[in-house]
């Protein structure tokens, strides 16, 4: 499944479940929590996470986790994407132009 493929998949998803009705800006409020998780998934790769009430992962878990929580960041802004009517593929080739021109390249 592509990028594009899985925008529509996902919003459907969200409108038979009546998430989609949702602001742009209580979206916002989901991606930072979802980046929250997201670092905390890598400081438990990178450096570990003792935590008294979590069971130690392995790491599969570890990978499986952040795997996850990428992916939950990914959704947000997808549909985010839909809400403002932005092809998610355009970003790749946005986020391309943009650097070549700021480093000349």
């Amino acid at each position: 499944m592509d990028l594009n493929q899985h925008q529509k998949w996902l919003v459907e998803f969200y409108k038979k479940r009546g998430w989609y009705d949702l602001s742009p800006e209580v979206r916002m409020n989901f991606v930072i929590e979802e980046t929250g998780e997201l670092s905390r998934a890598i400081r438990a790769k990178e450096i570990g996470r003792e935590h008294p009430g979590e069971a130690p992962q392995t790491t599969e878990q570890k990978d499986d986790n952040l795997h996850e929580e990428l992916a939950d960041v990914l959704d947000q802004l997808l549909i985010i994407c839909s809400k403002y009517n932005i092809d998610p593929s355009s970003l790749l080739d946005y986020s391309e132009a943009k650097l070549h021109h700021r480093w000349k390249e």
